[in-house]
């Protein structure tokens, strides 16, 4: 009977001592948000060496340094083509697609002939008459010059005949009626020639300018109009989605809705992870602390990053794990995690977060 007691109690010390290793083992890395992270309590406790370090632990989901962005079209029309494929690479002001562009270019050209138009206007305002013009008024002034000087002639004789009585009163007066005819054709010869020959007017001018400025800045905008037929990436980064194919029309959004977009893209060169801490936790946040994050679909593997930003408004879960709660749960604050460079989870991919709080206890 004694054998058999001493045969129990050698067994539960064996069981002690496993339970207390496995426990030590497990205590060293926090364990999945799962198990780890429940609503009521998302704060853990692991030994460091003599220490103990605490950390936050929140779901979170990856995301690119730039966020997704849609690129749409400034313009509506029909995709003349779509030069990129989704998981392709671009960079900066590549060519994403083109638009169908011939009656914007019908418009710039129409708007070119209607610049030389008022250019052509401008140097006839500039120049005044042709030389030729002028020299018809100067001869027109000398042929008028003569006839008034012939009329004043024959004035002068029949005024003398008509004092001497040789002949009747009504000569005279025809002779006076000539001559003041000569003299109106001598005048308006002169005020022909002073027009023709004189400077352009002011407001001739400057109405002639004003058109020619006109006329440019319509080509600035025809032209402006025919390179948004051409869309370009803004950035550097990866396709994510391509939304629409060749062929297919796009709206621009003009008449108050949003641009269609053709594709969406992402600047991938830095991840980041959008967090959502529990609102019983937020008080030991900081800028800069320590982090990482890791995913089932990478086992164990830790993905090294740090603070960069933290939330000022509490709001409703976006990022939901399988916890029940989670969907009244509107108390949580968005944490912004910038990973480090390298080779990263996948964007878009829901990850668990643990964030280094030791120290920092309110």
């Amino acid at each position: 009977m004694q054998r058999k007691y001493t045969i129990l109690i050698a067994v539960l010390l064996v069981a002690v001592v496993a339970a207390w290793q496995f426990n030590a083992r497990h205590s060293e890395q926090p364990t999945s948000l799962a198990s780890a992270a429940t609503p009521a309590a998302k704060t853990i406790n692991t030994s460091q060496g003599q220490g103990t370090e605490r950390w936050i632990a929140a779901p979170g989901r990856v995301e690119p340094i730039s966020e997704e962005i849609k690129l749409g079209a400034e313009l509506s029309g029909k995709l003349k083509a779509v030069l990129v494929e989704e998981g392709q690479r671009v960079q900066r002001g590549q060519v994403i697609a083109l638009l169908e562009d011939s009656d914007y270019r019908a418009r710039v050209a129409a708007a070119e002939a209607s610049l030389l138009l008022r250019e052509a206007e401008l140097r006839r305002v500039l120049n005044g008459a042709r030389d030729q013009e002028r020299r018809e008024a100067r001869a027109a002034i000398k042929e008028a010059e003569a006839l008034r000087e012939n009329a004043r002639t024959e004035l002068e004789r029949r005024q003398s005949l008509y004092r001497t009585g040789d002949i009747a009163r009504e000569e005279a007066e025809r002779a006076q009626r000539q001559y003041d005819v000569a003299y109106a054709r001598y005048q308006a010869a002169v005020e022909r020639h002073s027009f023709v020959d004189a400077a352009a007017r002011e407001e001739d001018r400057a109405r002639a300018e004003a058109a020619v400025a006109s006329a440019k800045a319509q080509i600035a905008e025809t032209r402006a109009l025919l390179d948004k037929t051409v869309v370009r990436a803004p950035l550097g980064g990866v396709v994510l989605r391509k939304h629409l194919k060749t062929g297919e029309s796009v709206s621009s959004g003009q008449m108050g809705g949003g641009s269609q977009a053709i594709v969406t893209l992402a600047d991938d060169s830095r991840l980041r992870v959008r967090v959502e801490v529990d609102e019983t936790d937020i008080g030991r946040l900081q800028v800069g602390q320590r982090a990482y994050v890791r995913a089932d679909a990478y086992g164990e593997k830790q993905f090294q990053g740090q603070v960069i930003r933290i939330g000022e408004v509490l709001g409703r879960k976006a990022v939901l794990t399988d916890q029940p709660v989670e969907k009244v749960d509107t108390k949580v604050l968005e944490v912004l995690l910038e990973l480090e460079p390298g080779e990263g989870p996948k964007l878009g991919l829901r990850v668990d977060a643990f964030i280094n709080v030791s120290g920092n206890t309110p």
